[in-house]
């Protein structure tokens, strides 16, 4: 569990990333541009699958392992 929450809060990271650079600089990359859903809340958007990362980190390393 605590390496499934581990790779969840990396891709959430690395989404959330790739949406701020596709924002700001126009690199096609990334999946948070691509949900017609989200139309003009993309910032918003990477910056919660951002904050979601490091909640799932932070829950990765509080669980025990084994």
């Amino acid at each position: 569990m605590k390496e499934l929450l581990g790779v969840l809060g990396f891709l959430a990271l690395v989404q959330g990333v790739l949406g701020l650079l596709h924002e700001f600089t126009h690199w096609h990359a990334g999946l948070v541009q691509r949900l017609g859903l989200l139309d003009g809340y993309e910032v918003y958007a990477s910056v919660a699958l951002i904050v979601l990362a490091f909640a799932l980190f932070a829950a990765a390393e509080s669980r025990k392992p084994g």
